[in-house]
């Protein structure tokens, strides 16, 4: 009679291992997703590599609707973080969503749960494999995301953030030379939404795009280059970039004039930074330092704050922000970036700019940010973007901020969420 392999033995079973691991380091310790995925797959080739991220990355997309497939399969719910329910998430968004065979899938979860309910993990599979199970589109979202948005923006704001979730996301280029924006559009063969914008068709392969070794563009969101659009032309006047890296706004105002000071605490970010000016050919002085202890040498002339936040307006390209993200991350983010805005204020000169931006759907940490900001610094007030300055489809709000949500330029992809504030100091 033939042994059944050892576990160590399944193929593919190094990779499922770290998927759970990667899984359980988001949800129950509430890790970053792309931050996590160094330590769950250390070891593992590329290609597993990308196959963990596939896995957990989907798992998280469709958390809400994987849970309720496998709640009607229990006689009793499983605890929400039962290593019996993670494994069976992960084994079945493989079968439902990543083409994965079931006896393929089955294979390498069981070893997951030696010494703990296999049977139980592969009653349940086999009873949701046979009835064919599919995923709903648009994907549920997490359902305190759903309230917490419905109650800043209203009804409709979640069901459109529900369909941006179900879409890829549209793939934009910032340009080096603005100029060339209806070169690059035709080369390109995409669609330009503001001067030096370009949205790439679907399916292109970055590194072999003409335009793409010589640094003629970067990718860069349209709703991410905005708060740059809104310094305009530097002239060789001094910008203060705070919180750069990865680099998308400090190249956009090197190549738009500004003697730019890029300031960044990843030592690593800064590294990408800094490869991407030697591609690019622009220049900035770098400084790594953390912005509650570094001060400039002199007052600015305009300032640009892409404050920390929650990154909930990046949901569609990190699911992980819609289970790690709550009240309680929202409000220490919201102190932090009070304190670096009240921190950065002086740095400014009188008459100059200061660019407030976040990448989050959060009202804490962007209109409510900015609100209690002007309340508390009477020498500051707001400068309203105006509509020649944005991007085609991106207007400003009735106090002149910018504020992109999941319906913003739906018809021709979305964006990501953000809001872009433009603040001059008198005195």
């Amino acid at each position: 009679m033939a042994k059944s392999p050892r576990s160590e033995d399944v193929p593919g079973l190094p990779a499922r291992r770290a998927a759970l691991r990667l899984l359980d380091a988001v949800l129950r310790r509430g890790d970053p997703l792309e931050l996590a995925l160094h330590g769950a797959a250390q070891g593992l080739p590329p290609a597993d590599r990308a196959l963990v991220h596939a896995i957990v990355a989907e798992t998280l997309r469709h958390l809400p609707d994987l849970d309720a497939l496998i709640d009607s399969a229990t006689r009793q719910p499983l605890p929400h973080d039962a290593k019996a329910r993670m494994v069976l998430r992960i084994a079945l968004i493989q079968t439902i969503a990543l083409g994965t065979a079931p006896h393929a899938a089955i294979a390498t979860a069981l070893p997951l749960v030696d010494g703990g309910p296999r049977k139980l993990v592969h009653g349940v599979f086999g009873t949701l494999t046979r009835a064919n199970p599919a995923l709903p589109s648009p994907p549920t979202l997490p359902a305190e995301v759903t309230a917490r948005w419905a109650g800043q923006w209203g009804e409709a704001m979640p069901q459109a953030a529900a369909q941006a979730y179900a879409a890829r996301p549209p793939v934009d280029l910032t340009l080096r030379d603005p100029a060339q924006t209806a070169h690059w559009t035709e080369q390109l063969h995409g669609q330009s939404f503001a001067p030096g914008h370009v949205r790439l068709p679907e399916g292109a392969n970055i590194p072999d795009l003409p335009g793409f070794a010589e640094g003629a563009w970067w990718v860069q969101d349209l709703a991410a280059s905005t708060p740059a659009r809104l310094l305009g032309r530097g002239e060789g006047r001094h910008v203060l970039d705070l919180c750069a890296a990865p680099g998308g706004k400090t190249m956009q105002l090197a190549s738009a004039g500004w003697r730019v000071t890029a300031v960044d605490q990843s030592k690593k970010r800064l590294e990408r930074l800094s490869e991407n000016l030697a591609r690019t050919g622009l220049s900035a002085e770098i400084a790594q330092a953390d912005l509650r202890t570094w001060a400039p040498d002199a007052p600015a002339d305009a300032i640009l704050l892409d404050a920390p936040c929650t990154a909930t307006g990046i949901y569609r390209r990190h699911p992980d922000v819609l289970h790690r993200i709550g009240p309680r991350q929202i409000a220490d983010l919201a102190e932090l970036q009070a304190e670096l805005l009240a921190r950065a204020a002086p740095w400014l000169k009188p008459g100059g700019m200061l660019i407030y931006a976040t990448c989050s759907l959060e009202q804490a940490e962007g209109e409510e940010q900015v609100a209690h900001f002007l309340n508390a610094h009477p020498d500051f007030t707001s400068a309203p973007a105006t509509p020649t300055e944005l991007p085609e489809g991106i207007a400003p709000t009735a106090r002149g901020w910018v504020r992109t949500l999941p319906e913003t330029l739906t018809a021709q992809g979305g964006t990501d969420g953000f809001f872009v504030a433009r603040l001059v100091r008198s005195t």
